[in-house]
């Protein structure tokens, strides 16, 4: 893991940022197509909502994995139903801020911290592009086009199914979490170097001769 950064990047040379972006661009394009092309071609094999895949059994009979296609009009794990619009206003901020960490901050010259954010980042974005409705699905009795996060991953253990969710969940998950990691690392990286400064120097014996 990249030690913390004191620098902040508006002061790093201009082939550093270059270098940077060339992790950066890859990275979130890459995660966010992986997205929006799995959420496409899940939903127009089963159809939406409700189409169900095969399932198979893992550990025994402990647990299932199936593709079932829905729709989440709240955040993670379904929480907070019917407020696409205040998730999608959330994600457009949380999109700008992360682009100024990676941008304008010393977050953008760790490649840890590069990662995580690139990975909030793709996520945010693949499901704000579900939020606004661009993908074009219409709801057949109503007419009225579906502006909600597409999900379709479905595990279950024993008699608990796990929230039904994406690939964008999946890399808002693993990003945050390196983010936790290494908040944890940086403070006790910092208490390991406060100890070592309150820790006497000795000096040269009376008399020594520097050359």
């Amino acid at each position: 893991m990249d030690e913390p950064q004191s620098q902040t990047a508006s002061t790093a040379p201009m082939p550093c940022i270059f270098r940077r972006l060339c992790l950066i661009i890859p990275l979130t394009t890459g995660c966010l197509a992986l997205d929006l092309y799995s959420k496409a071609v899940v939903f127009d094999w089963l159809g939406y909502p409700g189409g169900q895949g095969r399932i198979y059994r893992w550990l025994g009979q402990l647990s299932t994995f199936r593709l079932f296609t829905s729709f989440n009009e709240g955040a993670l794990w379904g929480i907070g139903q019917g407020l696409t619009w205040l998730f999608a206003a959330l994600s457009v901020v949380a999109v700008v801020v992360i682009v100024y960490c990676l941008l304008k901050t010393s977050a953008g010259q760790s490649n840890w911290l590069t990662v995580a954010l690139c990975l909030v980042l793709s996520g945010t974005l693949g499901n704000l592009y579900d939020r606004l409705g661009l993908y074009g699905y219409r709801n057949a009795e109503t007419g009225e086009p579906y502006r909600a996060v597409r999900d379709f991953l479905l595990f279950t253990f024993g008699d608990y199914s796990w929230p039904v969710f994406n690939f964008a969940d999946v890399f808002l998950v693993t990003g945050t979490g390196m983010l936790v990691a290494y908040s944890f690392w940086a403070e006790h990286h910092a208490a390991k170097l406060a100890n070592r400064s309150n820790e006497p120097t000795v000096g040269p014996p009376a008399g020594t001769i520097h050359c």
